[in-house]
């Protein structure tokens, strides 16, 4: 059962325009010979590969080009019926979702067509290690300059990973003005499960823009946010009130079959348990990782993260529909609807009103328990010669607005002057407010970030897997025990990746006031091995297109640059 907002986020997809190349609809490049994949009953098969297959080490060489048209567009939006002024990609938010196979090449064109003439713009797609591709990794002042109103810009990558994901804007606060939208590539699986319902995205959400509320979380914290979404809708006001708008995301489930759900936090600042009211769930991957299915009433979401869930529609014999619910985290994330962003588990023909009571739990914004997250392809990793530790530390700037620092310095990289431009033009040395650090010829790289604030940081890495060594509270030290055996994915305090892709990486708080604040750190990556992988057309044409667009109109960079 689709609701009305989800409909109408469908046929954008159906009815593009005519007119504008960047709505064209989305394009089979190419064939390949003919692959089943897997059946409900054969979930961890693929083709000639299955769920044993190291995805680190080999990929189908599928021959397959998918190809997507996205137009960024002003739009004017009401979620939860009321209405606000928004970003979205070709005319919905959530954007199209990109769709591929295991081993597919993936085109991207996307056509800044904002009215705003500050509004520069980019795309990243978040877990996609861009394996020898790091200049389409989509992140301004790193890895390209901004695009500009008016200009296309195409990336490029392969799908040498399976599972689900999210792309989204790396320029300001673009990602929560409506810039994302979801990523599924098909590939095997640690469970079985009837049908897969694709990506479902937890959002908070104001009716103030982030920008508006960006001074607020600069001055004085972070606000209170309105409401929440789920998958682009909910409803706003209480229950039985006649003043309440909006609409609730729902479905309808057969009893007796299985659904997998892809959950993505793509919040700006809420740390989520997401729960259906008397159904558990079997979580058999997360962040791109395939890991040992593990069972849970509860999960635990931080900003940024994603988690596939099978779930059974085993319980009709207890009532017809169920709450589906995700709860901000009160010891994290202030938002005024925290008991009312919820949609609907219809079983059968019902459209009945749940009754139904959620589960129990501690509110927190921790992870998951990593004793549950055991990543399936197991590895023993190695230890390192080379170690960091980075203190993140919270104070005022000049202005007496908020900037989060790491060991003494937030970051600030310029838009027009990106990193892989500076390597590509051989300067060898970077200020300190550029947050870089260098690696050559490492095999493995272990960080620790830590904090003495009450403040959880959920960090994300670009370009590398991570593997979480230790976490808890305390400080670091050479006496810390590290976890080398087959260690999850995850938040930090310690982590460690191997140097085994070059280029220019960006590390930060996926917090989208802390991001913007300078909570981040880039990594420049084998930088001999980078000049071969550099497309200076590409570079130079964006950011001359960039440079030509600002000397004509002003653009005032105020935050990190990323």
């Amino acid at each position: 059962m689709l609701n009305y907002a989800a409909a109408v986020a469908f046929l954008s997809l159906l009815t593009p325009s005519l007119t504008s190349p960047a709505l064209q609809s989305n394009t089979l490049i190419s064939a390949r010979d003919a692959c089943a994949g897997n059946t409900a009953d054969t979930r961890s098969e693929w083709c000639d590969y299955s769920i044993d297959t190291d995805y680190s080490e080999e990929a189908p060489e599928t021959g397959v080009t998918r190809e997507y048209y996205f137009e960024l567009l002003d739009s004017n939006v009401s979620p939860d019926g009321v209405e606000r002024y928004a970003m979205s990609i070709n005319g919905s938010i959530p954007g199209p979702t990109i769709y591929a196979d295991w081993g597919d090449t993936v085109v991207v064109h996307v056509t800044n067509s904002l009215a705003d003439s500050t509004n520069g713009t980019s795309i990243h797609f978040h877990g996609i290690r861009q394996n020898y591709t790091n200049q389409h990794d989509g992140v301004t002042s790193i890895t390209q300059c901004p695009t500009p109103v008016g200009s296309t810009i195409t990336y490029i990558w392969r799908a040498l990973q399976y599972g689900s994901t999210w792309y989204h804007s790396h320029y300001s606060l673009q990602a929560w003005e409506g810039v994302f939208g979801g990523i599924v590539i098909n590939g095997p699986a640690t469970a079985n499960y009837d049908e897969d319902m694709g990506i479902m995205f937890l959002n908070d959400w104001d009716h103030d823009t982030v920008d508006a509320l960006y001074l607020s979380a600069q001055t004085s914290g972070p606000p209170t946010l309105d409401n929440g979404l789920i998958n682009g809708t909910n409803v706003y006001g209480d229950d039985d009130h006649s003043d309440q708008t909006g609409f609730r995301w729902n479905a309808t489930w057969v009893e007796g079959s299985s659904y997998r759900l892809r959950l993505v936090n793509a919040a700006v600042d809420t740390h989520w348990k997401f729960s259906i009211d008397n159904h558990s769930m079997t979580v058999i991957a997360m962040d791109l990782v395939p890991i040992t299915p593990f069972t849970t009433n509860v999960l635990s979401m931080g900003m940024g993260q994603r988690y596939d869930v099978v779930v059974t529609a085993d319980q009709a014999s207890i009532a017809s529909s169920f709450w589906l619910r995700a709860i901000p985290q009160s010891s994290c994330s202030d938002n005024d609807s925290s008991d009312n962003i919820r949609g609907i588990i219809y079983y059968a023909n019902s459209t009945d009103t749940p009754t139904t009571t959620g589960f129990s739990f501690t509110d927190s914004c921790e992870d998951e328990d990593v004793s549950n997250l055991v990543p399936y392809i197991s590895k023993t990793v190695g230890d390192s010669g080379w170690s960091d530790s980075e203190a993140a530390t919270v104070a005022f700037n000049d202005d007496s607005l908020f900037r989060w620092y790491l060991n003494s310095t937030t970051m600030v990289v310029e838009w027009v002057d990106p990193t892989i431009l500076k390597v590509y033009n051989n300067e060898t040395s970077f200020v300190d407010s550029n947050g870089v650090i260098e690696i050559d010829d490492e095999e493995w790289v272990y960080l620790a970030i830590q904090t003495t604030l009450a403040v959880p940081h959920p960090i994300h890495l670009h370009g590398h897997d991570y593997y979480v060594l230790a976490q808890g509270s305390g400080t670091y030290n050479s006496s810390t025990t590290l976890n080398l055996a087959n260690p999850p994915g995850g938040t930090p305090p310690c982590f460690l990746r191997p140097t085994d892709n070059p280029g220019a990486w960006l590390m930060h708080c996926h917090i989208g006031w802390h991001t913007s604040e300078g909570f981040a750190l880039q990594f420049v990556e084998r930088r001999s091995e980078m000049l071969d992988l550099i497309d200076y057309n590409l570079l130079n044409s964006t950011c001359a297109a960039w440079e030509t667009y600002t000397d004509s109109v002003s653009v005032v960079q105020d935050d990190s640059g990323v």
